[in-house]
């Protein structure tokens, strides 16, 4: 896989030394966003700098002016309607990974039996609002029939990383939470899991858009390029997504 990086690398212009890459990037992904940046950077020498938040934060920074060169949201709405406003640089919008939703729980022996029983405390989800994770966790709550029945029990996360959080320390029974991050090291050891059914949100297809100010930054683009390879779509799968073949 690393030949198959090189190859494309090399493929492309030579960017310049010393500009490095802006990168906003969708809390949940941060993670694996850092392992990309990392195995760009040992590849090419560029510098990488990773921004996390929740994706309807960093689209309103993107529309206010902030200096970031690609934008890895965990939607397709919002780089879509950058897209539209004329905020990308051409039209290379792509789904640079498909995410799942999880519930999860750090005390409780059954997740969906503490989703339902409000005797055992609160549910934390991300803010619906701005967090795509959160919209695809009210819309799981919705299908299910749960929504009104949970609401006086819910703790919002300004995003997904903060929802899970909320469980991690005990501040919630049971949450929502981005099934990939359940892999990761820095969440405690769950309790219980459970993967959410495909059917009953819609599915959290994740967009990559090249920002105008990486029109003619070519280390921005040299990224964004190889965010397109098989390298770097192995590192998004061993970081629990999946990815369009």
């Amino acid at each position: 896989m690393r030949v198959s990086c090189l190859l494309l690398l090399l493929a492309l212009p030579v960017a310049q030394a010393g500009q490095p890459v802006t990168v906003a990037v969708a809390s949940n992904f941060a993670d694996t966003a850092t392992e990309l940046a990392t195995r760009f950077t040992d590849d090419t020498g560029i510098e990488v700098r990773i921004v996390p938040g929740s994706t309807g934060k960093l689209y309103a920074q993107i529309t206010s002016g902030a200096p970031f060169d690609v934008f890895l949201a965990a939607d397709q709405v919002r780089p879509k309607r950058l897209e539209q406003a004329g905020y990308t640089a051409g039209d290379a919008r792509f789904t640079y990974a498909i995410g799942e939703l999880a519930l999860w729980s750090t005390t409780q022996a059954d997740c969906e039996r503490a989703l339902r029983n409000p005797a055992v405390g609160h549910v934390a989800i991300a803010n619906p609002a701005i967090a795509p994770y959160g919209k695809a966790a009210r819309e799981y709550l919705e299908t299910q029939g749960l929504w009104n029945a949970v609401d006086e029990r819910l703790v919002y996360g300004e995003n997904i990383m903060q929802a899970a959080q909320f469980v991690a320390t005990g501040n919630a029974a049971v949450g929502f939470v981005a099934a990939a991050l359940l892999e990761q090291r820095r969440l405690p050891r769950a309790r219980c899991t459970l993967a959410l059914p495909e059917g009953t949100y819609t599915p959290i297809r994740q967009d990559a858009v090249l920002l105008n100010r990486a029109a003619d930054a070519q280390s921005a683009q040299h990224f964004f390029a190889f965010l397109r390879s098989e390298a770097a779509r192995a590192i998004v799968t061993a970081g629990g997504y999946k990815v369009i073949h």
